[in-house]
């Protein structure tokens, strides 16, 4: 018997942590007053809570317009085509994402280029941005990843220098800041998510973000099935689609707005507090400091496994040892888009895969990108950012946690647990599945 749990020893904790979301009374009047209204969905639109929302919303990001949308997802599509992403164009995006920042830009027949991430920040390597420009480039869609900021000043000087785009990926950053300016506020367009595990929520939803009213107007007629803008100074038509956010969920947002400045101050609290405490545990790398970032937003808590120094233990081990310790986490959460399998990118489904090439592009064949890899299949550990909005005590508990599965990695030497599990998540809509890297 070892001094592990998953050896046979006592764990750590033995409750669970605070769940996520949380609610209270404003929720539940928000959504009774909009039951009774029986004016449920986004039309008029936008209707009354998102357009409430939308204002709060872009004023706490420091832009000037928020359009609620259905989700995430669609969220990016909307800023890309807004922006004026074309069917050929390419745009640059990191390869250590979600799934769902990539498929809008082959949705909108445009391509994505995949670029490494820098092992800091697990966020776009702006040093090799410019070596993935091409005359087709268009855009560069950087990714705010879990708690760290993708480096905006170099981007978005790299972007005037070229005359690209920059979307904002913001599905990770709510309330964040860069320099005091907002996630979402730097490129010309910034997509949100509000799907269940996101640091605000209605269960599903997204938003866009911009100062540009053109890129505005563009986007409420794709948002609201080819409607002319509310203001249509422009007088753009295209054909558009329902992409509107429902009053139920906007009310919930309008609600939640409130929570987030105490919950992110709650966070980033508990957060130094367990940085402190585990700093200098040889088996474990903690992300450097950016102080850039002037408000952080931690959707997750990244920190790396180090197996060079984990005494023959795998990160798999790492992860199962932790999780028996009481403590959720993840290592899977992302890997590199092109080697997913949520990303079957098919050149019959998608033909500007082919267009004016012998060969169609294999994304699979065509990219390694070894940052990327080795955070996906080696050293990332992902810690949900809601067990750091509970009290000092349940920090202290996920800080000894760590403490002791680094101090007893001896003692998973050459073990095989079967029941060690990698639970892939990725933005909590992956099934969770049985991966064993050992």
């Amino acid at each position: 018997m070892g001094k592990l749990a998953i050896t046979g020893g006592k764990p750590v904790r033995g409750k669970p942590f605070p769940a996520w979301p949380v609610y209270g009374p404003a929720e539940e009047r928000a959504l009774r007053d909009v039951l009774h209204s029986q004016n449920w969905g986004g039309f008029p639109f936008p209707n009354r809570y998102a357009d409430s929302f939308g204002k709060k919303f872009a004023a706490m990001h420091t832009a000037k317009y928020c359009l609620a949308v259905a989700n995430g997802t669609i969220a990016i599509e909307i800023a890309l085509q807004a922006a004026g992403i074309r069917p050929g164009d390419e745009v640059i995006v990191p390869a250590y994402t979600w799934e769902g920042t990539v498929a809008p830009i082959l949705r909108l027949n445009a391509i994505p280029v995949f670029v490494d991430v820098d092992p800091d920040t697990y966020c776009i390597d702006v040093k090799r941005i410019e070596e993935a420009i091409s005359p087709r480039t268009r855009a560069i869609l950087p990714v705010h990843l879990a708690m760290r900021f993708a480096d905006m000043d170099a981007i978005t000087r790299i972007a005037r220098a070229h005359k690209l785009l920059v979307i904002e990926d913001c599905a990770h950053a709510h309330g964040g800041r860069w320099r005091s300016k907002g996630a979402g506020s730097m490129g010309d367009a910034g997509a949100f998510s509000f799907q269940s595990s996101k640091l605000l929520t209605a269960g599903e939803g997204g938003a866009i973000l911009t100062s540009s009213l053109e890129i505005y107007e563009r986007a409420q007629s794709y948002t609201n099935c080819g409607r002319a803008s509310l203001t249509d100074r422009f007088h753009h038509r295209l054909i558009g689609f329902n992409y509107r956010i429902s009053d139920f969920q906007a009310a919930i947002l309008d609600a939640q707005l409130k929570l987030l400045p105490a919950q992110q101050k709650k966070r980033t609290a508990n957060i130094e507090f367990f940085e402190r405490r585990v700093a200098g545990l040889p088996s474990v790398a903690l992300l450097p400091r950016e102080p850039r970032i002037t408000a952080l937003a931690a959707y997750q808590y990244v920190f790396k496994f180090l197996p060079e120094n984990g005494h023959g233990a795998s990160r798999a081990s790492f992860l199962g040892a932790l999780e028996m310790e009481g403590i959720p986490c993840d290592g899977l959460f992302y890997e590199p888009v092109y080697r997913s399998p949520l990303f079957p990118a098919d050149p019959e489904t998608y033909p500007v895969l082919r267009w004016g090439r012998k060969k169609p592009i294999d994304f699979r064949r065509q990219y390694h990108c070894p940052n990327s890899e080795r955070a996906a299949y080696e050293e990332s550990v992902w810690l949900p950012h809601h067990l750091f909005l509970g009290s000092r005590k349940d920090t202290q508990d996920i800080a000894d946690a760590v403490a002791k599965v680094c101090e007893n990695l001896h003692e998973l030497k050459g073990v095989r647990h079967p029941a060690i599990r990698l639970k892939t998540m990725n933005r909590a809509d992956r099934p969770r599945v049985e991966r064993r890297q050992y």
